[in-house]
């Protein structure tokens, strides 16, 4: 059975920081694109940044305008986990964050096979 489970979330200040973890269990996802999306209170859940195999050892990754510069995609592989690391948070990055992984995803969210929970980050002073 394949599970993504998040987990870093919390409440922290503005200009804080926050590193979000998604271990995968069930296969390998190596070779898929590894994503973050998120959803705040009454919007749509949008795409934040994603991770994707290009061959061999090498990714390359792709974020979402408003996180760029203070968001940070990285994957262990050997331990099944990607990361987004977020700097210089604002009140707006507040949101329900999930993973979620696909062989062949994009930005958009019918591209993933396999979603988490998903972890409530909140910025508030």
């Amino acid at each position: 059975q394949v599970q993504l489970v998040e987990s870093g979330g919390g409440l922290v200040q503005p200009g804080g920081s926050l590193r979000l973890s998604c271990a995968a269990s069930g296969r390998t996802f190596s070779r898929d694109t590894m994503a973050w999306f998120r959803q705040a209170p009454g919007e749509e859940r949008e795409f934040v940044a994603r991770i994707v195999w290009t061959g061999g050892r090498t990714y390359y990754a792709d974020y979402v305008d408003s996180v760029k510069g203070r968001f940070t995609i990285s994957r262990d592989n050997a331990k099944n986990t990607v990361y987004l690391q977020m700097n210089s948070l604002k009140p707006e990055d507040t949101a329900v964050y999930y993973c979620a992984a696909g062989p062949r995803g994009v930005r958009g969210q019918l591209s993933y096979d396999y979603w988490g929970q998903g972890t409530q980050v909140t910025v508030s002073s």
